[in-house]
């Protein structure tokens, strides 16, 4: 049984929260059930490669710089301006239909900085906030690492730049199935009907190993002698933690990708073992037919972050979930040879959840897509004395939101925001 746990956590990439030796005699006194974390959980959805964000929030009807629309079509709601994507889109949920359900709890920031353009290194500094260290964990790893270090999957991830600056474990649990033989390890092959052991027999091996566990708290160990043993104990433990995952797995899996992912990473909220997830959705790299490519992917990204917040409703867990949609870069203002758009260096970020007032629209970009500078405390453009809001400083923010920016691990890896320019009242 226990040989088979290990096995399925290896093959999903599991990082297990194995007790330390100082917490032995204490984990023995509370028994072998971990407590359920009950949020706030994080979403982080990466739209991998680049979006257009003419396309979406911060459109520009104007120098040729998109070809499905012009200034006059520009749609508007609340206080959101929007492109229209309802005749062009293949797919998916239009920016007007997603606007309309679910503008009213937005925040979208324009203008934001990358400093660079190219993949890699834009992707790292838009996950963790730092452009020049390979050593920085993103944002999902870090709040992961403060609020809920001893859950099972504390942090999960489906690709995009996924460091965890040895804080916390990387949990990949790539399919539902793989979720389901993780979540049922003392069956065989995930199977409820097919237990190893009797309810009965698990209680007794659960009582054992407490009373094992207690007896030798205070004994010295070898280190090989204490790691072992800390391993059984750890996987007794976060077995049956995983279990509570098994009601909120859906029986029938979704076509959608990122649909696909929430399923498990909702899942494992709802379980409470699970503080943070980064989810993915590739191919926004269009260098070549930038519109057909575009209206492809930003109506399945919308779909997919539709999806995500109605199925943590259905979940009762949408008052404690924040989203976050980002990309590593925007497209030029103008088109290649080939109908594509390259890389810039300019781009938006939407947030939404509780804590987090919506309808609002900061920082914008000039007609040829240029960022405008931005006044942190005043929450509104300066051409003159503003300064250009780049990834460290939304980091910052979101530290503060959080309520980890004092955390011993966050002060491990700091960001280097001076006062005067961090971003007073962002989130309302």
């Amino acid at each position: 049984m226990r040989r088979d746990f290990f096995k399925w956590c290896a093959f999903a990439g599991l990082g297990l929260a194995a007790p330390v030796r100082g917490q032995r005699a204490g984990r023995a006194a509370d028994g072998l059930d971990l407590p359920a974390y009950d949020g706030p959980y994080y979403v982080v959805i990466n739209a991998s490669g680049g979006w257009d964000t003419t396309y979406l929030m911060d459109p520009k009807g104007v120098g040729g710089i998109n070809r499905l629309y012009r200034e006059g079509d520009i749609v508007t709601h609340g206080n959101h301006r929007f492109a229209p994507t309802a005749k062009s889109q293949q797919g998916g949920l239009s920016n007007e239909d997603f606007y309309a359900e679910f503008g009213g709890e937005l925040l979208v920031f324009n203008g934001l900085d990358y400093a660079v353009n190219n993949h890699s290194p834009c992707s790292r500094y838009m996950a963790t906030g730092k452009l020049d260290s390979l050593a920085y964990p993103t944002f999902a790893a870090l709040v992961a690492a403060c609020q809920g270090p001893s859950c099972p999957l504390s942090f999960l991830t489906f690709g995009n730049y996924s460091a965890t600056g040895n804080l916390v474990a990387m949990s990949r649990v790539p399919y539902l199935p793989s979720l389901k033989r993780i979540a049922n390890a003392d069956a065989i092959s995930g199977n409820q009907r097919a237990p190893y052991h009797d309810d009965f027999a698990l209680a007794r091996i659960e009582g054992a190993l407490s009373e094992h566990r207690g007896a030798r708290a205070s004994q010295p160990l070898l280190p090989r002698q204490e790691r072992a043993e800390s391993m059984l104990y750890a996987a007794q433990v976060n077995s049956k933690a995983l279990a509570r995952v098994t009601p909120h797995i859906p029986q029938d899996i979704p076509k959608q990708r990122l649909a696909r992912q929430a399923e498990i990473a909702l899942a494992s909220f709802k379980a409470g073992v699970c503080v943070s997830a980064n989810l993915s959705i590739g191919q926004f790299d269009s260098h070549a037919n930038n519109d057909a490519d575009q209206m492809k992917l930003i109506p399945e990204l919308l779909e997919g972050i539709a999806y995500v917040l109605h199925r943590a409703e259905d979940l009762r867990i949408r008052d404690k979930l924040v989203v976050i949609a980002q990309s590593e870069m925007g497209r030029t203002p103008t088109y290649n040879q080939g109908d594509g758009k390259d890389h810039w260096s300019i781009g938006s970020i939407m947030f939404l959840g509780p804590g987090i007032k919506g309808d609002r629209v900061i920082g914008a970009t000039d007609e040829g897509q240029f960022a405008i500078p931005f006044d942190p405390h005043q929450l509104a453009c300066d051409q003159d004395a503003g300064i250009r809001v780049r990834p460290e400083h939304l980091h910052e923010a979101l530290r503060q939101f959080a309520g980890i920016a004092d955390h011993p691990h966050s002060r491990q890896f700091p960001l280097g925001i001076k006062p005067e320019e961090q971003l007073r009242g962002l989130w309302g």
